[in-house]
């Protein structure tokens, strides 16, 4: 249990809680550090607060156990390797207000089956889906612009993309082994 005067959760503060099964992070909480909940292995459940503006780099990083997270709609980034290695992780909500995927945001979340990436979000990180092996679905906004360097790599269930007039930039190896 955490208390409602909580303001701040620094980085490595949970990291490697092998134990930990579900938080709930209150909503006066308006940052999360750095590989805050690295490696919780046995976390399955997440309520992220309100107030949050960003996840940071690491935050979840191969937090295996996850199997689904709703980011709340004040979150405008997805840090680096936010998400890395959450390999139970099947659903995710993206909120409207969320600008920007950053590089390996979801690398090798591999039960993940399908994403909406909100029309807020102009680029998509390099490897930002990378070794994403069920992912059969992926919307991409109309509003996209760059699609970076391996961002879709090795997501072989993938059978079908629209990309937007919209996008200037796509990267190397961007759809690399889509097979």
């Amino acid at each position: 249990h955490l208390p409602t005067s909580l303001t701040e959760i620094k980085d490595y503060a949970f990291e490697n809680c092998s134990a930990l099964t579900s938080i709930t992070i209150p909503d006066s909480v308006t940052v999360i550090g750095e590989n805050a909940f690295k490696e919780c292995k046995s976390l399955t459940a997440v309520h992220l607060p309100t107030s949050l503006t960003e996840i940071k780099a690491y935050t979840f990083v191969y937090s295996s156990a996850l199997t689904s997270i709703a980011i709340p709609d004040s979150v405008t980034a997805i840090g680096e390797s936010a998400f890395k290695g959450c390999k139970s992780l099947t659903a995710v909500h993206l909120p409207t207000s969320l600008i920007e995927i950053k590089d390996c945001a979801f690398e090798d979340c591999s039960a993940l089956t399908s994403i909406t990436i909100p029309d807020s979000v102009r680029t998509i990180g390099k490897s930002a889906f990378r070794g994403c092996k069920s992912l059969t679905a992926v919307h991409l906004p109309t509003s996209l612009m760059e699609i970076k360097d391996c961002a879709f790599e090795d997501c072989s269930a993938l059978t079908s993309i629209t990309i937007p007039d919209s996008v200037t930039v796509i990267g190397e190896n961007a759809f690399k082994e889509c097979k």
